[in-house]
């Protein structure tokens, strides 16, 4: 790394949370992007020192935008986006589409993530296999972690604001929902 850091966002998607660093060479017009401590995008003797510049993140290939604007004279501000929309709004909008759990298994730590719109269900960076079955008051998705009997249950509200309540149960046990 060098003392051109300008940036740093950490961003959370369903196979793990993403460390982003910007380095610009306001001098040289210098751009480099790491994601997760590995260099993805190296641009050196820009002359234009403002604009974008567009990466991917994750498995999934999730598409990020830096933008470097000029405030003031030589300052620069720069800004993050996800799927075009800003890292706030994004992240908003991923705590409707996903539910979060972090737990300890085995003396493992585990981030289980559902994507709500498809039911997948990630651990650790890793799509898990996973069965699902309609069940009287919802669904429940059946899969297995480190030998643990693992259970989303997907059971409504009865409040149309609220919605689909997600739970998860390992071995029978409740794990609170934490928000990122």
């Amino acid at each position: 790394m060098s003392n051109d850091l300008a940036g740093v966002w950490e961003v959370a998607l369903s196979d793990g949370v993403h460390r982003i660093e910007f380095e610009h060479g306001t001098t040289t017009g210098k751009r480099v992007i790491f994601v997760d401590g590995k260099e993805l995008l190296r641009r050196d003797w820009m002359f234009k020192l403002v604009g974008k510049e567009t990466f991917n993140v994750g498995k999934s290939e999730t598409k990020a935008t830096i933008n470097i604007d000029a405030v003031s004279g030589f300052a620069y501000e720069y800004t993050l986006e996800i799927d075009g929309k800003s890292l706030k709004k994004y992240m908003e909008n991923r705590s409707k589409v996903t539910s979060t759990w972090v737990l300890n298994l085995d003396g493992t730590d585990c981030r289980v993530v559902l994507e709500k719109d498809t039911m997948d269900v990630w651990c650790n960076g890793q799509n898990i296999e996973t069965a699902g079955e309609f069940v009287d008051d919802g669904t429940e998705t059946h899969f297995t972690l480190a030998d643990h009997n693992c259970c989303v249950k997907a059971v409504s509200s009865g409040k149309r604001r609220d919605g689909i309540i997600h739970t998860l149960l390992v071995d029978g046990t409740e794990i609170a929902e934490c928000t990122e």
